[in-house]
């Protein structure tokens, strides 16, 4: 499971003395056992789809804080975010191509958007954008 691939992640760093990494791994796992905390009081389990959520959801947030410490000629945080983008980027699932989305559409023997878009949150949750789906949709259908 991914959560204990972070954890493993985190203890390595810990070993190695990689302070970037620690900090990265800290804000993650906290991040994760907050959501296991939410869905276990919603009655269900914490899935390897409710990890990629977060980690998703970090990354965004690096990327704005990155874009912010350019905006203030920070160059120090800069390359410190980087590594953190970098470190997260390599525990998400690989995104799925506008090719490969535009052949799982075409594969399909229904190609509304309400059934097209329920089909790649189930089946692909996580592995692609789902505004790219759209968009690729739109000029399928449109």
């Amino acid at each position: 499971m991914l959560y204990q691939q972070l954890k493993d992640a985190n203890i390595a760093a810990l070993k190695n003395k990689d302070a970037n990494a620690r900090a990265i791994l800290s804000v993650l796992l906290n991040k994760i056992k907050l959501s296991e905390i939410e869905r276990r009081a919603a009655g269900a389990e914490l899935t390897d789809a409710d990890i990629v959520k977060v980690l998703q959801k970090t990354l965004k947030e690096l990327e704005e804080e990155k874009q912010a410490f350019v905006n203030a000629n920070r160059a120090d945080s800069v390359s410190k975010l980087d590594e953190q983008i970098a470190f997260v980027s390599k525990y998400l699932p690989k995104m799925m191509s506008e090719e490969q989305i535009k052949a799982e559409i075409m594969a399909l023997p229904d190609k509304s958007i309400p059934v097209v878009m329920a089909y790649f949150k189930k089946e692909h949750n996580g592995e692609c954008d789902m505004r790219l789906v759209q968009s690729v949709l739109k000029n399928i259908v449109g």
